[in-house]
């Protein structure tokens, strides 16, 4: 390597240290002749950072504006195809939807009331345009000078001064105090929660689960003696659900039990021929492979589900037999589900049922689903498991569980009078001194409701028939010999808290008084009231679920959604109306998952080979494979899918967006953008854009 070249610093030292000195002289000498020798003094100047524009030419700067006018015209195309295919979406529905006419006469009221509040807000907005954009924009101070009489010019400016005084002293007080008295209710709901969420992490912690006493049911082959196994029904209730009939009576007639231990009733209420035919050749099919299954039909659906419980609790054989385990159509148990249950009576006689936990094969299906799956999982995995495990008791849930028949019996067995006969019975139990156990770790395959429609009918049934139960419940809890905590827990905590309180404040706060304190900013409501406590209640709340995560607002926002039904019907069952008595069924899929369809198609084969060993007849086959030929033969006509259009969530969408633009004007930016978005998702909601489609 040649000697390097000495390069001059002097005039640029010289030029640069004239100005400022600073720090002390360094002398770098290096070993190496071949490099030159630099003293190098004031080093804080010496090693100041380049300027980075520094290195900037003009051609760079123009390739990084075009890049970020790239990302502008990407982002702007993206919001104008949203828009254009939302646009399109309530042009479609609008046309060719069909308005929601089924409406009670509290429907009805309810609806003219959010009409009512919206044609105020409307005229609300139109007096505060005005008043903007003549500037006089007292709405931005609470406290206001209010012009004199010789101040004022014009009939207007007279009667929008009097409208802020006639708002500040006799409307506001009353929206306050209501709004004071649901931020209250809020609050302890929240605290509830959050009691809750303790309860379940400390039962993680701890690694608590409910034990077996004794040793298991020991698996001897089944041709042998079977003496240690108790007597078990199993009943599975259906309706007119030609979807899953199929796949519930192949899962529960392969359930691994002593066959002379276990019986199986398939309790029809169909009212359709097609489908009677198709569930008893279903039964004959099974019933020739060795099941011990019967089929049951009832003439007339009185007392809907009860009273098809009731029905079949009355048969003679029934006093054979220990404990009965209750399956619905879409529920597809594993086959040791009896093993992992039943077990847990053994040396428990005070206990009178076994919950397991629902898991859902169409939960990744569409948004409504995923969303339906976080609550579901928050109620088993939080709600159950801590109520199961401290207080011994929480509400049945109508399947996937095992009852001691003699619990049953000494509860006054199934009652017919409420759509909640599920909860009922628990209830009834739960003062008799029985108690349950929630079993976390058992799960049973089950559908979830894929359509609004749907999803809908069933939430009005599980919010008002609670409430109907508890004015049918209340002097009985009140003259129970239970212990008065638990009568506590029952009366605030399990019916009021959870039940009624719940509903009121969500649709009342949220999407009543919080679009109206936007005109009227006297009674605004707090940022931490609509933003910072809900976002960490729905934290909370899919804790249970983690992968649902992403979906955390979609969440807060749609619960708010379904706050208008489920205040409906909370009203509906307190008040004894008729739509608290309406049982409609909801509509199944009939989806299974891929490993499911493999081991279902592996067990029809065996359970074919076996038949055909036997020698089995196989008229019963043949009677079933003529029906569905026939079925498939015949011409179905096409099938137009169509959804609905709900007029009460319009409305209201209408009005927090009304209240939104109002709050546009007033710069209040939290404020406007949950108005927005909760507006849009009333939008979406009635034009029933969210979920499948009904046929």
């Amino acid at each position: 390597m040649g000697p390097s070249r000495s390069i001059d610093f002097s005039k640029w030292w010289v030029k640069e240290s004239s100005s400022s000195r600073k720090g002390n002289p360094v002398v770098v000498t290096m070993e190496n002749t071949n490099y030159s020798v630099l003293e190098i003094d004031a080093p804080d100047s010496a090693f100041q950072p380049l300027d980075k524009d520094r290195g900037k030419n003009a051609k760079q700067f123009t390739w990084l504006l075009l890049l970020k006018a790239h990302r502008v015209v990407g982002c702007l195309a993206w919001l104008g195809n949203s828009l254009c295919s939302l646009v399109h979406a309530v042009k479609k529905r609008l046309f060719l939807g069909h308005v929601e006419t089924e409406m009670s006469a509290k429907a009805k009221f309810l609806f003219r009331l959010i009409l009512a509040f919206l044609v105020m807000t409307l005229a609300f907005l139109s007096f505060e345009l005005v008043a903007h954009f003549k500037g006089w924009r007292y709405f931005h101070n609470h406290n206001l000078h209010l012009p004199q009489t010789l101040e004022i010019k014009g009939w207007f400016h007279t009667a929008y001064v009097s409208w802020l005084e006639f708002r500040a002293d006799y409307i506001a007080p009353p929206i306050q105090s209501l709004s004071t008295f649901c931020i209250l209710l809020f609050l302890i709901q929240s605290v509830d929660r959050m009691l809750l969420c303790l309860g379940c992490f400390w039962i993680k912690f701890k690694k608590i689960k409910p034990v077996i006493d004794g040793d298991h049911f020991s698996s001897d082959d089944l041709e042998g003696s079977n003496e240690g196994y108790p007597m078990v029904l199993v009943q599975i209730p259906m309706c007119n659900e030609k979807e899953v009939y199929e796949q519930s009576i192949s899962a529960v007639s392969q359930l691994d039990w002593p066959k002379d231990r276990l019986l199986v009733q398939v309790l029809d209420d169909s009212d359709d021929e097609g489908i009677q035919l198709l569930i008893k050749g279903e039964v004959s099919k099974w019933s020739q492979r060795g099941v011990n299954i019967i089929y049951r039909h009832r003439m007339f659906r009185t007392g809907y589900k009860a009273g098809n419980l009731k029905s079949a609790m009355s048969c003679d054989y029934v006093k054979d037999y220990e404990f009965v385990a209750i399956f619905d159509a879409d529920f597809q148990p594993n086959p040791d589900f009896l093993k992992q249950t039943v077990p847990h009576f053994k040396g428990n006689p005070q206990l009178a049922l076994v919950q397991a936990r629902w898991a859902f094969v169409n939960k990744d299906e569409n948004l409504l689903t995923r969303l339906q799956n976080i609550n579901l999982c928050f109620h088993f995995e939080v709600e159950q498991q801590v109520n199961g495990v401290f207080l011994n008791f929480f509400g049945f849930n109508g399947t996937a569980g095992v009852w001691r028949i003699k619990a049953l019996e000494e509860s006054g067995g199934w009652l017919e009078r409420t759509t909640v006969e599920d909860m009922d019975i628990a209830v009834r139990a739960h003062l008799n001194g029985w108690k349950f156990i929630f079993l976390n770790d058992v799960k049973v395959l089950c559908e979830l409701p894929e359509s609004y429609e749907a999803y809908r009918k069933q939430q009005h049934r599980w919010h008002s028939g609670p409430m109907q139960l508890f004015r049918l419940c209340l002097p009985a809890i009140l003259t129970s010999k239970i212990a008065f905590w638990k009568k506590a827990n029952l009366i605030f905590l399990f019916f009021l808290l959870r039940k009624l309180i719940l509903p009121f404040y969500s649709f009342t706060l949220f999407c009543i008084i919080l679009p109206l304190t936007m005109f009227v900013p006297e009674a605004e409501l707090s940022i931490w009231v609509i933003c910072y406590i809900p976002v960490f209640m729905s934290l909370l709340n899919i804790l249970p679920a983690p992968k649902s995560f992403p979906f955390i607002v979609p969440y807060l926002l749609f619960e708010n959604t379904m706050s208008v039904t489920k205040f409906n019907a909370m009203v509906s069952g307190l008040f004894q109306l008729g739509s608290s008595y309406e049982w409609i069924v909801t509509k199944k899929a009939g989806r299974s998952s891929e490993p499911d369809l493999l081991a279902a198609e592996e067990r029809d084969s065996k359970a074919m080979s076996l038949q055909l060993h036997r020698g089995t007849s196989d008229s019963g086959l043949s009677e079933l494979n003529k029906i569905k030929e026939r079925q498939e033969t015949v011409p179905r006509p096409p099938v137009r899918k169509m959804n609905k259009i709900y007029k009460k969530e319009l409305a209201l969408a209408f009005l927090l967006l009304t209240a939104a633009v109002r709050s546009l004007l007033s710069a209040q930016g939290m404020h406007f953008y949950y108005l927005l978005f909760q507006g849009v998702s009333f939008l979406l909601v009635g034009l029933d854009l969210i979920g499948e489609q009904m046929d």
